[in-house]
């Protein structure tokens, strides 16, 4: 009896033991691997974000200009960050790769890719074949800017902005257009009365705001979940320049309002001086560029681009400013290495400095320094013969491209202001006597340098 129930008790044990062992490999199976590999792809963004609309979406545009052999690149300023500080993974990823979705799966509104105008191709063709892959598109288009200064042209129209949704996600396609001095520009993303303005939650647009214009990137060609893109060589360059790309167009309505009333001086000297001042600012543009010193046009060449589109003729000089912040110590070499000698240098670099550099054909380039106070920002001058000094003041003002003499160059955002400022409200009127130390409405003493540095802050040449 004793040995009988040893081999029941021993039995059972082992029946127990198999069907617990069977049950735990059952649970592991069926409900711990399966809540494991969605703990996964949530915190992977595995394969499951590849079902995602904005993944979808953007794969079918890439599709879209891909059989149309329109070469968009990726301008979108958070997907570019977000692949710069991954650009390790990204590079060593192959094309069909779809181990994880972390780039084009976050949820977003918008996608925004960019086009060059003229390797946009068949616009019609392209428009139907979106809408049978399921995509609504709208254009935005308006008057180019670069015929304004062309009556019989002014006035046509070209594409600023394609908005292609699918479902809930939109793709932006920014047109980029070629501009003199090889930078690209964008214009303004204006709706149109018949556009509808819930198509699309548009204030969140990242480029449209107000035109813009950009170095012409470099690009480079990426595997990004799956999917081959475009993308700038320097991302962060690109990302970089967005927040100060703001542009402004030369007024050429008032411009030619201006000459109606004023005739323009096209006589032989006047054209040689103009000739010259194109040459010397970009001279001095390409100079400080390769310093990496910002800059922009001021006093009579920003008043000469503002008014008239040109150079004022009888200004004699280029003007120049720089945030005091960004002075270089090796800046005199370099326009001396350029061909532009030291012709007097004013002030400190921490109180009133300013430079002036001698180029051909007795035109000069002055470069006046930029300080910033609490409520406003201003420049010195320094009388040689006295040391007396001069403040010329200006309300605080930020920065934009524009386009001037075939090149894209800087200046104040808040223009007006800053040149009535300079000239007073009568800016409008030529004025070819000027007294810099009576005329400018915005000068004011300021206290005068010790004899004993004169031959610090007054150098002559």
């Amino acid at each position: 009896m004793s040995r009988i129930n040893k081999n029941v008790v021993l039995a059972l044990l082992i029946l127990t033991s198999s069907a617990f062992l069977l049950f735990q490999l059952y649970y592991y199976k069926h409900y711990l691997s399966a809540k494991n590999a969605a703990g996964l792809s949530k915190s992977k963004g595995s394969r499951i974000g590849f079902d995602s609309i904005q993944w979808r979406a953007v794969k079918k545009f890439i599709m879209l200009t891909s059989k149309q052999n329109v070469p968009v690149f990726l301008i979108d300023p958070l997907m570019l960050e977000l692949i710069d500080k991954n650009f390790e993974q990204v590079k060593n990823t192959s094309y069909g790769s779809t181990s994880e979705c972390k780039f084009f799966c976050v949820p977003r509104d918008f996608t925004t890719f960019a086009l060059q105008y003229h390797l946009r191709k068949n616009e019609e063709g392209w428009f139907r074949i979106a809408e049978n892959m399921g995509f609504q598109c709208i254009k935005i288009e308006s008057k180019d800017p670069r015929l304004d200064g062309i009556d019989s042209l002014s006035g046509t129209e070209i594409p600023l902005h394609y908005i292609c949704k699918l479902a809930t996600h939109a793709i932006h396609l920014v047109v980029f257009h070629e501009r003199s001095g090889n930078y690209l520009w964008h214009g303004h993303l204006r709706l149109k009365e018949h556009l509808d303005r819930k198509f699309v939650p548009f204030r969140k647009l990242r480029f449209g705001r107000y035109p813009g214009a950009f170095d012409r990137p470099e690009l480079q060609q990426v595997t990004v979940d799956g999917l081959e893109v475009l993308i700038p060589k320097d991302p962060v360059h690109f990302v970089e320049e967005i927040p100060h790309s703001r542009f402004i167009e030369c007024r050429y309505k008032e411009a030619r309002a201006f000459f109606q009333q004023y005739l323009d001086d096209n006589t032989v000297e006047a054209m040689a001086f103009r000739k010259s001042a194109k040459e010397l600012l970009q001279l001095a543009a390409k100079t400080l560029n390769k310093l990496g010193v910002p800059f922009w046009m001021s006093s009579g060449t920003c008043l000469g681009w503002y008014r008239q589109c040109n150079i004022i003729p009888y200004s004699k000089d280029v003007d120049l400013g720089i945030f005091i912040q960004d002075y270089k110590s090796d800046i005199i070499l370099a326009f001396q290495d350029a061909g532009l000698p030291l012709k007097h240098k004013f002030g400190k670099v921490e109180d009133s400095l300013e430079l002036s550099f001698q180029g051909k054909d007795d035109v000069k380039l002055d470069i006046f320094f930029f300080y910033e106070e609490a409520d406003h920002m201003w420049n010195g001058g320094t009388q040689a013969k006295t040391g007396k000094k001069f403040k010329y003041l200006f309300p605080k003002f930020t920065l934009c491209w524009t386009e001037f003499v075939d090149m894209k160059i800087h200046v104040p955002c808040e223009t007006l202001e800053y040149i009535e400022a300079n000239y007073g409200k009568t800016w409008k009127i030529p004025v070819k006597t000027w007294d810099w130390k009576r005329s400018p409405p915005n000068v004011q003493p300021n206290g005068i340098w010790p004899i004993s540095e004169w031959d610090e802050v007054i150098q002559l040449y």
